[in-house]
């Protein structure tokens, strides 16, 4: 990015995890970043700790990353309809753009983002869609901005939804996973801090060995997976139990749900 300057409206943990992001990566300055907040000390602590400019009421800027509450949004958009001509990115959970866009008035250009939490450490996944107006270049520009946190893929609007069931909710069926997995090992014999050390240090290692190898995770557990072994013997308990069926409805109901909020 070159000169721009990026209001972040809402500053609670996912917009310090971005600010912090931009910043070591070199996207943009200090001094283009201006964060607004409700909070005063929260404000504070921001320019504080990376130096970026701050302001109780909505400044002006080119680019507004969109980070309230979905109750807030409408309060906000309305105070934001002068500056219809910057690029709006949403990090709102079940706000369409169409909503955002009317709201707006005008032709305002509406960038969708979904990010999940795992951005908050530098390993993000996000996915993004553009409304009717926004342009390839505002989609870039949206892309270069969660970059600094994480992976990005672009989606068509319809599937945000399931992005949502999937990736967004995502890290929380890791750790309900993870959490039963340490039970499994404490009900098996090993201490608490023994069964949850290994277990995650477990969960972080498989996850990197997917990325660096870019192998498919059913490749990687064919591998893993010796004829009469002890790992063939725990699946066998998984396939039978039908673990991938109650993973996906598991999607499919956050989908459903998905759905559901944002027709509201």
């Amino acid at each position: 990015m070159t000169n721009e300057t990026i209001a972040f409206i809402g500053a609670g943990n996912m917009g310090e995890a971005l600010i912090r992001g931009l910043l070591a990566a070199g996207t943009v300055k200090p001094h283009q970043i201006i964060a607004t907040d409700i909070r005063p000390d929260r404000l504070e602590l921001l320019q504080r700790t990376f130096g970026i400019r701050t302001a109780r009421d909505i400044p002006q800027a080119d680019i507004f990353l969109l980070a309230v509450k979905p109750q807030q949004m409408s309060d906000v958009l309305s105070v934001l309809r002068p500056q219809s001509s910057a690029l709006f990115i949403s990090i709102a959970a079940g706000i369409p753009t169409a909503r955002i866009e009317k709201e707006l008035t005008g032709q305002p250009r509406v960038i969708r983002v979904m990010p999940n939490t795992p951005a908050l450490v530098g390993a993000g996944a996000a996915a993004l869609c553009k409304g009717g107006y926004a342009t390839e270049e505002d989609l870039a520009a949206a892309e270069s901005i969660l970059a600094a946190v994480g992976i990005t893929v672009r989606t068509e609007e319809a599937h945000l939804d399931a992005v949502t069931a999937l990736s967004g909710s995502g890290p929380a069926y890791i750790f309900y996973v993870t959490e039963a997995l340490i039970k499994a090992g404490i009900d098996a014999g090993l201490r608490e801090d023994v069964a949850r050390r290994l277990m995650i240090q477990t969960v972080l290692g498989a996850g990197k060995l997917m990325v660096e190898t870019g192998e498919l995770p059913e490749e990687l557990r064919k591998k893993v997976t010796s004829p009469g072994g002890t790992t063939e013997a725990a699946l066998k308990v998984m396939f039978d139990r039908k673990l991938a069926d109650t993973l996906a409805e598991a999607v499919q109901a956050a989908t459903r749900r998905g759905r559901d909020l944002s027709r509201q």
